[in-house]
Order: structure tokens, then sequence, then C-alpha cells
């Protein structure tokens, strides 16, 4: 559900302009962003090929004994057999990385309260995952998937969901054609099917990479869990949750008129204590939900907010990452 009065501001404006006057904001605002991500991320990965997921790589190497917090998914069986002590396979890392994102523009993403819109947290999250990936021949990719907008009659069938498949390619000039491609994409009401999106990152198989998965996660948990389950067995995945704070607590303001952005369903609610408790609750819960799916996957979890310093969130993580590598663990 969505705030129908909420304040449209920060980058989605810009982007919404006319054709003519909205390409010049949107490249504004993607060098903007550029530049914020290069001042503060810039550095941290040196050395790295896998970008927001720094590790060992995916080309095979030289055995060694398993030790605590090492990826089992780099078991060597053979010998393990052979030697009757587990074993794991070290990774020469790839010269050249492949990224895919799965980006999610439904309609849900169209909201917030705070700083920012969550569509904005999503351009932005690209702009970063790009940055962080695109060097040395490194290609990067998405798939981009919003609403088909509502039926046109009553009692019509729903549309598919529309989905764009931006092509891998080397290069920052065709990271910012990509970028560019993202930041125009026009969201359009009704629901993005999250599983498909995220199982054409599976289609058609390619070798070892990262995957990245850019949406609020608000569809139901069993549609896309198993997707990224199956990602995972092959990839790096990132998660990367955006979440504005009246998804998660309702305000006291009495009566509060709510439009469901994917349907376009009206509904007036009396915000009393015991609304926003049981609301409250119920958040915490699928908040849960995701992240444990997300866990159970066995990928890598950002939450961006739309009230704190996304690029401060996104250093940190990048910065436990690190640390986590440093101490001999993949995630």
């Amino acid at each position: 559900m969505a705030d129908r009065h909420a304040g449209r501001a920060g980058l989605a404006s810009a982007l919404e302009a006319d054709e003519g006057v909205g390409a010049g904001r949107a490249e504004a605002v993607l060098t903007r962003l550029q530049l914020l991500v290069t001042r503060k991320l810039d550095g941290l990965l040196q050395g790295d090929y896998v970008g927001l997921l720094p590790g060992p790589g995916s080309e095979p190497g030289e055995s060694r004994e398993y030790r605590p917090g090492d990826d089992v998914r780099r078991m060597d069986w053979p010998v393990t057999a052979r030697t009757t002590a587990p074993h794991v396979r070290r990774t020469v890392a790839d010269r050249e990385l492949e990224t895919w994102m799965a980006v999610d523009l439904s309609a849900s993403l169209d909201f917030g309260t705070a700083r920012w819109l969550k569509r904005d947290l999503v351009v932005a999250a690209a702009t970063a995952i790009a940055h962080l990936t695109v060097r040395g021949g490194n290609r990067i990719g998405a798939v981009v998937g919003t609403g088909a907008g509502l039926p046109g009659r009553r009692g019509a069938e729903p549309a598919a969901p529309h989905v764009t498949r931006l092509p891998a390619r080397p290069g920052r000039k065709e990271a910012q054609g990509l970028l560019r491609a993202i930041a125009r994409t026009e969201i359009r009401p009704g629901r993005t099917d999250l599983g498909a999106l995220v199982d054409m990152l599976n289609r058609p198989p390619r070798r070892r990479g990262v995957a990245v998965v850019i949406s609020d996660f608000l569809a139901p948990v069993e549609g896309w869990a198993r997707p990224v389950r199956k990602l995972g067995v092959r990839h790096d995945v990132l998660a990367v949750e955006v979440v504005d704070p009246r998804e998660l607590e309702l305000p006291d303001v009495g009566v509060l008129t709510l439009a469901d952005p994917e349907t376009g369903v009206l509904h007036e609610v009396r915000t009393d204590a015991k609304l926003r408790a049981r609301y409250a609750e119920a958040a915490g819960q699928q908040r849960a939900a995701i992240a444990h799916a997300l866990r159970a996957a066995g990928a890598a979890h950002l939450r961006l907010r739309t009230d704190s310093d996304w690029l401060l969130d996104m250093v940190r993580f990048v910065a436990a990452q690190r640390h986590a590598r440093t101490r001999g663990t993949t995630r």
C-alpha cells in the first residue's frame, strides 16, 4: 500500500519530465550519482573482480583443507575422498567478470515518504554496482521489469508484465547507456512477476559471475525464493532490498487514504493504536521472512532505506564484505 498523497521529488521527478528536457536531466542525475559513488566507493575494491561481493573468483585452482567459514559449495570431493579430510577447491579471480542485474520497477517502487523515492534508490544502487564492476573488460547487463498497466475494462484479463533485456557489454560508455535505460523506464500500474524476472538471469546458462536483484521484495516470498536459490547455485548473488519507513509502521494521523499502486484499489483506514501495532507486527514478520529466504538462498543482503544515507549504508556493506573475506569467509 502507498500513501495516495506521497510527494514526488528527487531523481524520479527529474526523470519523468518530457523527452527533450528529461534526457538532459537524467544525464545530469546519473553524472551526479557517479561522482558521489566515485568519491565514496572508489578504491575500496581495488584488485577484486567481483564488485560488491569481493571473493576469490571462479577459475579452478589448488585444493586446501577445509576451514570453518569456507563456502561448502567449493568442496573438493575427490580430494576429500582420497585424503579422508575435507578439502575445498581454491579459485582464481576471473580477469573478465560478467554481472547481471534483475531490476524490479513495479508500481510499488514508485513510492517514498522520506528523503528519496524507492525508485531513486533502485537507480542509485544500479549506478554503484555498474561503477564497481565495469573495469578491466568486465561486462554488465540487466533485465528490467515493470507492470503492464491496469486492465482497460472490467473483467479483462491482465496483460503480462513488461520486461526489457539489456545485453551485457563491456565499457563505461555502454554501462552509461544501460543506466540511462533503467532511469528512463516508465513505471506502469500492475504487478511484476519477480520470480520470472529473476529466473531470466538463469536463462541462458552463463559462466559463473555476479547476479544482483534490486527490489522491495514485496511480492509473495514463495514466488521468488526458488529462482533466487537456483541463481545462487551458479553465481554469487547480491540482493538489494529497498524499504520505506511507512512500510514498517503507520503514522498516527487519524483517517488515512491509501492506494495500492499495483491495482489502483483505494482503502480508508483509521490509524488507531491497535491497527498501528498490528501493522508493525505484520511488517516485521514480512521483512523477517524476506531476510530468511535470502539467507537460505546464500545471497548477500543489502537493505537501503529511503530515510537514511544510502551511500553510507553501501560503504558499510562493502567494508563488511571485505572484512568477511579477510577472515576466510565468502559472505
